[in-house]
């Protein structure tokens, strides 16, 4: 997806979420490995723990387009997984921007191998099936304690991923260009002997993401 906010880490952008006062950083979630970026629009499911008999963990991914974001909410589950081999394989092949699991995942050599861009609290090889079931498709999920809608933006790369309020993804995109300007030009200056203060102080650093009170 080349959503202009893709060019941003999302240290910035949490950064320009904070001078909104807004939540969106998934607390807990995490990168598979280094090296994967990822950004996409949501496409949302929802995991409780599976009735008697068992309903099923879910064939939604027939329905997922690709450049969009699978966004699992397994209610922060480590003893169970969500994801695994053949969704990894699928989901890539299909052209999938990646998945968020508030929860745990499987199988994850293909994903390392191919490079498929994989969030989570980490990994677990045991089944979800008979476990968890799949209890709604394309309604607003909580993962990492935010909650996200299906169709919104998610940002992610080496230090975890976020979610971005559709109401303001201008406003964050503004200010993620002058929080990476300032930072940038911040860096220029220090490397060339400027002190570390007058720099900051120079680019207002100390004010590029505190909040403005309305």
């Amino acid at each position: 997806m080349n959503h202009p906010l893709a060019a941003y880490s999302t240290a910035t952008v949490s950064d320009a979420l904070d001078r909104l006062g807004r939540p969106g950083s998934l607390l807990g979630i995490a990168p598979l490995t280094d090296g994967v970026r990822l950004c996409g629009r949501a496409f949302t499911v929802r995991y409780v723990t599976a009735g008697h008999p068992a309903g099923s963990v879910g064939d939604y991914l027939d329905d997922v387009p690709a450049g969009q974001v699978v966004v699992l909410d397994n209610g922060g589950r480590t003893d169970c997984t969500v994801w695994g081999d053949i969704l990894t394989a699928m989901a890539h092949d299909r052209g999938v921007a990646g998945t968020v699991i508030d929860g745990v995942c499987r199988d994850v050599a293909r994903a390392l191998g191919v490079g498929y861009p994989l969030y989570s609290r980490g990994r677990f090889m045991r089944t979800g099936k008979d476990r968890v079931e799949v209890s709604d498709v394309g309604r607003p999920v909580t993962v990492g304690g935010v909650q996200v809608a299906a169709g919104q933006l998610l940002l992610g790369d080496a230090d975890g991923v976020l979610a971005v309020p559709p109401d303001v993804e201008d406003e964050v995109l503004a200010l993620a260009e002058r929080i990476h300007t300032s930072e940038e030009a911040i860096v220029a200056e220090i490397l060339v002997g400027t002190s570390l203060a007058e720099a900051r102080r120079r680019h207002g650093y100390h004010q590029l993401q505190r909040r403005v009170e309305e």
